[in-house]
């Protein structure tokens, strides 16, 4: 549509009223498109479990005492447990492998139970019954006389890393 009284819009890749209007209608479309998308995407964000961390790159071994006796013992700051039961020590996540709950020790009965949803694992931590569907994860750990170095960064998971697993332990005898 020509007018005499507009200026050379030729080049003008919203010239008229026609492209004005499909211009329009099209930002606003797109628009309403990424805010569904958003909209969308904030409510799986907000079904997600809450993940606290800090610091970035690799850390080197953690030192603990090898407990005593048989019981565990909890480093709230590094997430970590560390469990002595027939003469062997391990170092756990305190997350619950279901959804990321942290666990307790149950002292009386020398295991480790959920909160949550109430899955139950041995001082070992191998799972029982509930809604996981594995042991707890295991950090890789090495002995250093009488302390327990555990490397925060190889965290192995039964379903996973079966072998590894496994092997994430060290005897006392």
């Amino acid at each position: 549509m020509d007018h005499p009284d507009r200026n050379d819009c030729a080049g003008c890749p919203i010239g008229d009223a026609m492209e004005r209007r499909a211009f329009l209608r099209d930002a606003v479309a797109g628009a309403l498109v990424a805010m569904g998308s958003i909209g969308g995407f904030a409510e799986r964000a907000s079904a997600m479990p809450v993940a606290f961390a800090r610091g970035i790159g690799t850390r080197v071994d953690k030192t603990y005492a090898i407990p005593s006796t048989d019981g565990a013992v909890i480093d709230k700051d590094e997430s970590v447990i560390i469990a002595r039961a027939d003469g062997k020590v391990y170092a756990f996540s305190l997350a619950c492998p279901h959804q990321n709950t942290a666990i307790r020790w149950e002292g009386a009965d020398h295991r480790f139970q959920c909160p949550k949803h109430h899955s139950r694992y041995r001082a070992d931590g191998t799972f029982i019954e509930g809604r996981a569907t594995r042991g707890l994860d295991r950090f890789a750990v090495k002995r250093d006389g009488d302390n327990l170095l555990v490397n925060l960064d190889a965290l192995f998971r039964e379903n996973e890393n079966a072998a590894q697993w496994a092997a994430a332990f060290i005897a006392l005898t």
